[in-house]
């Protein structure tokens, strides 16, 4: 079998001939972007073979890759199929998740309340007239004769109490003990709340003693390899139980690492996180329990549960507390999963009397309203657009990534994370780009450039050497080729104008349709909340120019940051914010888009840019 060496990695793995390189790659452990789930039409999961021959280029390398790269050995790993020993180079992978880390809050206004208790006693010493059992000992000195315990904590206890003077600390959750340690434990009492999103894992350790956020880890979500988007991990999963164990391995492999890298930086032990809380949407939270989601795809769109799931966190693989609890929180409808609860949850929308919309923008974009009353939700298929997918230089939020465009006296401006050169375009500057060139009169309100040879005179000359013609169709030079990373212009091109009229348009049309069934205008409005990374950094001004946000002042437009994350960590940190959360999907009412004959009217018209 052909063997391959990636550097600079330095991993080398054995594989099956006619094997692509972007499994293999998967295989050796590292993560190769791969948005279109191997079709070749994303052109993301770039690498170079330095040694071995690369073959002849197929189709969709010829299209995304330019003849010097093709030259210089560069090709697409999920094209390449391996037929002899290759050394192949993978780029350094900017990290494009870390933005979210920084969001992390939403405990520390609450009153410490946590699941689980702790009880630390010192036990009577047993003899001749005193001959109650160990354990029974334990629980009449706890008062709580109810209680029931894991055997595995029964194994070494007699040894454990007297070894200790009989100093023992009992962890509880519900009417179970579910760990037995000794000495006085109690101020050790962790737990790590999860927002599990289709792009990015966010984990945040809590000390649930205090409920305090001490400790914020994140990574990139690893399915991707399976495609961007959930419905194309919802194909993969539906093809047998080898392929649906693959995708709850790889998003459980990334909340462990999660959780030691957690562990590392606090020096916690790991018996002394007892539970984790998670949010996700609908078929995160399918794939993180290893349940089926093939009939979440066609409609109905029906998941296999909604409620709230509690298992052993031994049971998922998940390295805490061997008998630490999981509790994935409700789900709202086949594409309203409890991420959007966990947003209502954070903002206290449920509690609001005025009128008031959270959207959260991402591949799915969810929103929520709260009207007349009437608390409302939907989702929409925005696409990935605003996670950089479908884009032509399209990137996730990382180093180098176009996050910020201006046009101000006759000038277009340009900004990157870190400030350095220039790799691609991430979502909050596709939307700046597109704003800014409205904003200079190069982009008509159908969305189309103007095209400068039938109308040089609406083309300032100041932008005539930036406005060029492209394989398809016109395009705008961002940042010219020798100040980027890459070599090549970074451009954006009227194929990406078009995914982003398709991304904003299905937001706007969603928001449209909650409007009107309330019976408000988008005037009537008092406030619309940002949740997610993404809505913490996109500029609220370049929203409005593109029309993906209703038309209001922008000081009534305001981020809110990782709202479902926030609600995971509330709900792990109170039993009442954790009780509220699971009575929650009961009072929104979900209102499904595909039945609405409606939706598709003002989604053509919220093409437009306004």
């Amino acid at each position: 079998m052909p063997i391959i060496t990636f550097t600079p990695q330095n991993k080398e793995i054995e594989v099956e001939n006619g094997t692509n390189l972007l499994k293999a790659a998967d295989q050796a452990g590292l993560y190769i972007e791969g948005d279109c789930a191997g079709k070749g039409t994303c052109g993301k999961c770039r690498v170079r073979i330095t040694e071995g021959e690369a073959g002849d280029p197929t189709k969709a390398e010829k299209k995304h890759l330019s003849d010097k790269e093709l030259d210089e050995g560069w090709v697409l790993s999920c094209q390449k199929r391996i037929k002899q020993d290759l050394t192949v180079e993978v780029p350094a992978q900017k990290e494009a998740h870390l933005r979210k880390t920084t969001l992390a809050g939403g405990v520390e206004e609450l009153k410490a309340d946590p699941a689980i208790e702790k009880a630390s006693v010192k036990l009577s010493r047993p003899s001749v007239e005193d001959q109650t059992a160990d354990l029974e000992r334990l629980l009449n000195h706890l008062e709580r004769p109810d209680l029931s315990v894991e055997l595995r904590e029964l194994t070494n206890f007699p040894r454990m109490i007297r070894d200790n003077g009989y100093k023992v600390t009992a962890t509880i959750s519900g009417n179970r003990i579910i760990s037995l340690e000794p000495g006085d434990t109690s101020e050790q009492l962790y737990g790590i709340a999860f927002d599990i999103g289709t792009t990015t894992i966010m984990g945040s350790l809590i000390n649930l003693a205090e409920a305090e956020v001490i400790a914020v880890g994140a990574t990139t979500n690893p399915q991707n390899i399976y495609g961007a988007d959930v419905i194309s991990r919802i194909n993969y999963a539906s093809e047998g139980k080898t392929e649906l164990k693959q995708l709850q391995d790889k998003v459980i492999e990334a909340a462990n690492q999660i959780i030691r890298d957690l562990l590392k930086q606090t020096r916690v032990a790991r018996d002394r996180v007892y539970e984790i809380t998670a949010v996700g949407n609908t078929t995160m939270s399918h794939l993180f329990m290893g349940i089926n989601p093939t009939y979440l795809a066609p409609a109905p769109f029906i998941p296999a549960y909604s409620r709230a799931l509690e298992v052993e966190a031994s049971a998922l693989g998940l390295e805490i507390n061997p008998g630490g609890r999981v509790t994935f929180l409700p789900n709202i409808a086949g594409y309203v999963g409890s991420d959007t609860l966990g947003v209502v949850l954070a903002t206290e929308m449920d509690q609001r009397k005025d009128n008031c919309a959270a959207i959260d923008i991402g591949t799915n974009g969810e929103l929520v309203l709260v009207a007349n009353g009437k608390l409302m939700a939907c989702s929409t298929a925005a696409g990935p657009a605003f996670e950089g997918a479908q884009i032509k230089q399209g990137m996730r939020a990382a180093g180098g990534a176009v996050e910020a465009v201006s046009y101000e006296n006759n000038r277009i401006s340009v900004s990157t994370i870190d400030d350095a050169p220039a790799r691609g375009i991430c979502g909050s500057g596709l939307i700046d780009a597109a704003a800014a060139l409205i904003d200079a009169g190069l982009i008509e309100a159908s969305g189309r450039f103007i095209n400068p040879e039938e109308n040089p005179e609406a083309v300032p000359e100041h932008f005539k050497n930036r406005l060029k013609k492209g394989q398809g169709g016109w395009e705008f030079v961002l940042v010219p080729a020798e100040d980027a990373e890459t070599g090549e212009d970074i451009v954006l091109n009227q194929g990406d104008l078009r995914e982003l009229q398709l991304a904003k348009g299905a937001i706007y049309a969603g928001l449209m349709i909650l409007l009107k069934e309330a019976d408000i205008s988008e005037k009537d409005l008092d406030e619309v909340l940002l949740a997610g990374a993404f809505g913490n950094y996109v500029r609220k001004e370049s929203s409005l120019t593109i029309g993906l946000l209703p038309q209001l002042p922008p000081e009534k437009i305001t981020a809110v940051g990782n709202a479902a994350g926030d609600g995971s960590r509330m709900a792990l940190a109170s039993k009442a914010m954790r009780e509220r959360a699971f009575s929650l999907p009961e009072k929104i009412n979900h209102l499904e888009l595909s039945t609405r004959p409606d939706f598709q009217d003002i989604f053509v018209d919220a093409l437009k840019f306004q």
